[in-house]
């Protein structure tokens, strides 16, 4: 997921990179805590339905507040494996989205990406990080893996639809499956006519057109892994459709009545 960023990622980005390199080779480094991914559980599963996200009752959730201390407060030693580095980017990119829209913060306007995605930092890790920053991890942290980005939720209307659960490291390989043949096969993101040979695709596949090349010769043969449509596979995987790629739709992926008010 490519938000108009071209940028490269911040000073304090690469150097939280290096650090967690560097304490995880050190031999006999004990390792502490991870957020809860129980609160974010709760939180999403209370406040998540098929996607549509409601901010004013994770604003009045305290499990949310905990689960963004835990970001902050966890250390690039807790990070052991690649599966809980990628789990807790992912998990910390999708919270600290919310966050930025509960703190009056949009990705709407033009002007108002800059500030959400680029200016705004939290506290991750330790260490100051916008959501490119922490978008850029998890690409570092999966090996340019494509499905990492139908995990990443950015709050706009043609991001993925938020899941009702967090991510995992034990269940991660499911989920990140999960996540990119939901959003192959969701109607308001992608339609597939077959009979006319067209394909209106989300700007997701276009933004990041030469990841889903490496992973599979071209972005149709990849779509062919996941859709569930058996004559709309057989063509994709032939690159047999006219492909039209649709514009970004930056609405809130939800309701927020203090953002009403204030309008």
């Amino acid at each position: 997921m490519r938000l108009e960023y071209g940028m490269r990622p911040s000073t304090p980005a690469r150097a939280l990179l290096v650090a967690a390199c560097l304490v995880l080779l050190l031999p006999g480094v004990s390792r502490g805590a991870l957020p809860a991914y129980a609160d974010l559980d709760s939180v999403l599963v209370r406040n998540v339905r098929n996607g549509v996200v409601d901010y004013d009752g994770i604003r009045a959730d305290p499990a949310f507040e905990r689960f963004v201390r835990g970001i902050a407060t966890a250390e690039p030693r807790d990070l052991g494996t690649e599966a809980e580095a990628l789990a807790f980017y992912i998990n910390a990119y999708n919270a600290l989205a919310i966050r930025g829209i509960l703190d009056g913060y949009s990705p709407e306007t033009r002007r108002g990406r800059r500030s959400y995605f680029h200016r705004q930092t939290y506290p991750v890790l330790g260490s100051p990080l916008n959501l490119a920053d922490l978008e850029t991890q998890a690409q570092r942290t999966d090996r340019d893996d494509p499905r990492v980005h139908f995990a990443l939720v950015c709050t706009g209307l043609s991001c993925p639809r938020l899941a009702t659960a967090a991510y995992r490291p034990e269940l991660l390989e499911q989920q990140l499956e999960d996540a990119a043949r939901a959003f192959a096969n969701d109607g308001a993101r992608n339609r597939y006519d077959v009979a006319r040979k067209v394909a209106w695709l989300s700007p997701v596949y276009e933004e990041n057109q030469a990841a889903f090349e490496a992973a599979a010769g071209s972005v149709q043969k990849y779509l062919a892994r996941y859709v569930e449509d058996p004559a709309a596979a057989a063509l994709l995987l032939q690159d047999g459709f006219r492909v039209e790629f649709t514009p970004r739709d930056w609405g809130l992926n939800g309701t927020d009545r203090s953002r009403s008010n204030e309008s």
